[in-house]
């Protein structure tokens, strides 16, 4: 089921149900979840001290299929290379559509994307590296831009295997820290899971912004 939420008129709340709760008549709103989760990291791990998570939307996308392969989750950033929300091309200029925020002062400047199911299927320590992972593509100015390393890999660096070692410390930063339990206890449960316990498992849904020409 969609319907129309506050924020856009194209960013509708998301809900899927799985059977029938009759002792639960409000869904479990995932994306304010893993939100809240974010906050709690961005508190605690002071390598994401610049992100202000009020910028930072969090939606769902959904996978064409539910293997366990695939995309688990994304940032997308909402303005281009060192901020600029301008770009030339082919003597043309042209901007990433805005979204702007609910209070009706500024744009966000990232979209977290997570992938369901196929991410509410994982495991809890994946669930937690992958939402770090993405948190760490935030450019440490916080502008909308994402994370450059040197290099044609500016995204990862040139090692892959060095990017997974930065995650992992950063999650051992924030265990160590110990965060509260009722705010990533909620990724201890699977799709159906969730579903069972709760009725159905709603969340926003955000389309992919166009890269659109300036008027």
């Amino acid at each position: 089921m969609i319907e129309s939420s506050g924020l856009l008129d194209n960013a509708p709340v998301y809900t899927q149900r799985s059977g029938s709760c009759a002792l639960c008549p409000m869904p479990f709103h995932y994306t304010d979840a893993v939100r809240k989760l974010c906050e709690d990291l961005c508190f605690r791990v002071p390598e994401f001290g610049h992100i202000r998570m009020d910028r930072v939307a969090v939606s769902f996308t959904q996978t064409r299929n539910n293997s366990s392969y695939g995309v688990y989750a994304s940032l997308t950033p909402l303005r281009f290379e060192g901020g600029k929300q301008v770009r030339l091309n082919r003597g043309r200029e042209w901007e990433i559509q805005r979204l702007p925020h609910e209070s009706g002062v500024g744009d966000y400047l990232y979209i977290l994307y997570v992938c369901v199911p196929r991410f509410m299927d994982l495991g809890l320590t994946i669930k937690l590296e992958t939402i770090i992972h993405e948190l760490y593509h935030i450019g440490p100015k916080f502008d909308g831009d994402l994370r450059r390393f040197k290099g044609r890999c500016y995204a990862h660096g040139s090692s892959a295997k060095d990017y997974d070692a930065v995650v992992r410390r950063l999650l051992k930063t924030w265990l160590d820290k110990d965060p509260p339990t009722e705010v990533w206890n909620f990724l201890q449960l699977n799709y159906r899971e969730l579903c069972g316990r709760f009725g159905s498992v709603s969340g926003l849904k955000i389309p992919p912004p166009k890269i659109i020409p300036v008027r």
